[in-house]
């Protein structure tokens, strides 16, 4: 399980390291963020994560998005439906 911490990554400037424990923490939920350099490579893999969690489980994606937006206080809109 993710546990939150204010600042768990190391920056410098442009650049991002991960401690160990969070590169697993990391890889329970998907994301491999061993090879992460910088911010862009951040967001190429929380990029490459979502789109394959949307394609294999729309599901999951749309409680985590829900979570995100009961976190931060924001109204998440009503379920979509596929017309087919």
């Amino acid at each position: 399980m993710l546990e939150p911490r204010a600042n768990a990554m190391i920056r410098s400037g442009n650049s991002t390291r991960f401690t160990p424990n969070e590169l697993n923490e990391l890889r329970q939920v998907g994301l491999d963020l061993a090879d992460v350099k910088c911010q862009n490579d951040i967001d190429a893999e929380v990029t490459r994560w979502a789109h394959t969690l949307a394609y294999e489980r729309f599901d999951l994606l749309e409680q985590i998005a829900a979570e995100m937006a009961k976190a931060k206080g924001v109204k998440f809109p009503p379920k979509l439906s596929v017309a087919k």
